[in-house]
């Protein structure tokens, strides 16, 4: 998702795929550090920038095959998507269409179908109008347009929210750092949450779906903290646009009024995503220890500094767009396009997959002679027993 402006490819460039190398994870290729992003540390040996990749440690389960009743309900969803050649502008009544770019149409991959099927418990109606909904809400609520790296820098200028390493499976880690709070309340401050977790997609390897939440609320005052509202308005956005997004939540060091403040936000949060939250345990057993902050419990020495961070985040999830957006081109612009394969995997693409029309030639010529060589038994037998009976009638 390009911010501001949709991503196009470059008809005079030549499109290289990124290099893939192989990690110690469960069927799954993280591609090599092929990006321009730099990932040492600096000379004073701290940390200022993101990770491009997971540890070499991460493993990265692999989905489940579906079923053949769930094969045939993403099927139905598909075609239903693939129908699809405008949506509203926003969720107002009767408000004007406009056609599908191409921004939303990478955006309906295969697994993004399957997120929002499971997320509905396999009900395709509920899913295409819930897909539906999201789509038109990323239009209303400024996706393209409004949110941009510019519009939410000033929110991250004391380093609020971090998109730093990955946990063990994979997942990008997005940390919230409420004590570093530097606004007052407003739209922007759900807006750049919303960012953020944009970004961390951007940055997900192939094969994973989710991001891991970390939030230390040492030192955070109880002005810091997110208003009643704000957090209904957060758990609102997760579960109705970004279902099955959450790996992981690991919370330490809850204050009494943090406490406070998850039990009254606690029964509007689906039972799926409570079993996801996990307190005040030790946050080495989920995120490798190399790629962790020291202040969580990790050997990471990382100091954030927005003049070197925010630029580098923002221009390593660009170059991550247009790979994906190039792979997506090459592969034929499929709506239901893989994410491995967009990500930058050794799987193929759709298209590839799918009978070429010599293949569906010869299928039709075989169907058309089989039921051919079909009727002829019929008819023969057919005249056998007229046979066998006129020569009864005879005898009799």
């Amino acid at each position: 998702m390009a911010a501001a402006t949709e991503i196009t490819a470059t008809p005079q460039a030549e499109v290289t795929e990124p290099q893939t190398k192989i990690i110690s994870t469960t069927e799954t290729a993280i591609p090599s550090s092929s990006n321009s992003i730099v990932e040492p540390e600096d000379l004073a040996g701290t940390r200022k920038t993101t990770f491009a990749h997971p540890s070499k440690s991460a493993k990265i389960s692999t989905a489940p095959e579906l079923t053949t009743e769930q094969t045939t309900k993403y099927n139905s969803l598909h075609n239903t998507v693939a129908s699809w050649t405008d949506l509203p502008t926003s969720s107002a009544a009767n408000a004007p269409s406009s056609p599908l770019s191409e921004t939303e149409r990478i955006w309906l991959t295969r697994e993004c179908l399957l997120r929002y099927l499971r997320a509905t418990t396999w009900n395709v109606a509920q899913s295409a109008t819930r897909l539906r909904a999201t789509l038109t809400w990323r239009r209303e609520y400024g996706l393209y347009t409004k949110i941009t790296p510019e519009h939410v820098s000033i929110e991250n200028e004391t380093g609020k929210q971090w998109i730093l390493g990955y946990d063990t499976a994979g997942r990008p880690c997005h940390y919230l750092n409420p004590n570093r709070q530097n606004t007052e309340r407003s739209d922007r401050q759900l807006e750049h949450l919303v960012f953020m977790m944009e970004r961390a997609i951007d940055l997900m390897p192939p094969g994973q779906e989710t991001l891991a939440l970390l939030m230390n609320f040492a030192d955070t005052k109880s002005s810091q903290g997110a208003s009643i509202q704000q957090g209904r308005q957060t758990l609102s956005i997760l579960q109705n646009h970004y279902p099955e997004r959450l790996g992981k939540a690991l919370l330490t060091n809850l204050p009494w009024h943090i406490s406070l403040f998850m039990k009254l936000v606690w029964p509007f949060i689906d039972p799926k995503t409570k079993e996801k939250v996990i307190y005040n345990e030790d946050m080495r057993k989920y995120v490798p220890p190399e790629q962790l902050r020291k202040s969580h419990g990790g050997d990471l020495e990382f100091e954030y500094e927005h003049d070197i961070y925010w630029p580098s985040l923002n221009k390593l999830a660009e170059e991550r767009r247009r790979s994906q957006y190039e792979r997506w081109v090459r592969g034929g612009k499929m709506i239901g396009e893989f994410e491995k394969y967009l990500r930058g995997g050794q799987e193929e693409s759709l298209k590839s997959t799918m009978p070429s029309n010599e293949d569906k030639i010869a299928e039709k010529m075989a169907s058309v002679s089989l039921n051919g060589e079909e009727a002829k038994v019929q008819e023969t037998g057919s005249e056998k027993a007229t046979q066998s009976t006129g020569s009864t009638v005879i005898t009799n």
